[in-house]
């Protein structure tokens, strides 16, 4: 079959071409249609920088004080043309000091003057500080009374301790701290408890109140109160 066109001008030959070339030219005014700005040609206004309304300054008003007017001077001393000096040559006559009455005749002997030793006040000196320890009954004879003191007084706590029925059943246990002092007579005094329940507190306080009459502490040669503490542990098995 003879074909009816000339190959050379078949327009379909390169539409390919043509479609590529149309399509980058759509795109391009597409992209320059987006991207056209405009500016409008505007005169810049003119601006008065003057205050429309001054500013109001405060008013300060002056204040005068009443300063009273400063003393006149004092009057020149003046020496008057005629004025001659005298010459004196007389001997000025010194006071001779006398003895006062008032001083005794013998002289004072400070030996004979007693001396008196200055109170130690009234105030409680805790016990790693004070010059002689309390004793505890039985540590009369012990080097080291402060550490007699302390193992007399755990063996005070094993011989006297019993626990509490009430807290006993309720499974109450815990640590109670005890405080007290012992005054100038040796006595126990000032006790105070602080546990985890008034049933142990109240078995630690006996177990204080059991405890001996003691020889008081010392500062110097006065007695002192001191105090202690200890803690008395209530623990179930």
């Amino acid at each position: 079959m003879i074909p009816k066109k000339n190959p050379k001008v078949d327009m379909a030959r390169k539409s390919g071409l043509f479609f590529a070339i149309g399509m980058a030219t759509v795109l391009f005014l597409s992209w320059k249609g987006i991207e056209w700005k405009e500016y409008e040609n505007k005169k810049p206004e003119k601006v008065d920088f003057k205050a429309e309304t001054p500013l109001d300054e405060p008013v300060i008003p002056l204040v005068t004080w009443n300063t009273p007017p400063p003393p006149p001077p004092p009057p020149v001393l003046t020496i008057p043309e005629d004025f001659e000096p005298v010459e004196n040559d007389s001997p000025v006559k010194e006071s001779e000091l006398e003895p006062s009455d008032l001083m005794p005749d013998d002289p004072v002997d400070f030996d004979d003057i007693p001396v008196t030793e200055d109170p130690v006040p009234d105030e409680i000196i805790p016990i790693n500080i004070v010059e002689e320890v309390p004793v505890f009954p039985g540590c009369e004879n012990a080097e080291d009374k402060l550490k007699c003191f302390e193992e007399r007084m755990k063996q005070h706590i094993r011989d006297n301790f019993r626990y509490p029925e009430t807290a006993k059943d309720r499974g109450v246990q815990g640590k109670v701290y005890v405080s007290f002092v012992i005054d100038k007579e040796g006595n126990i005094t000032g006790v105070k408890m602080r546990g985890p329940d008034k049933s142990l507190e109240a078995e630690a306080g006996r177990i204080i109140d059991r405890l001996p009459r003691m020889t008081p502490a010392k500062q110097g040669n006065q007695r002192v109160r001191v105090p202690f503490s200890v803690p008395i542990t209530f623990k179930l098995q």
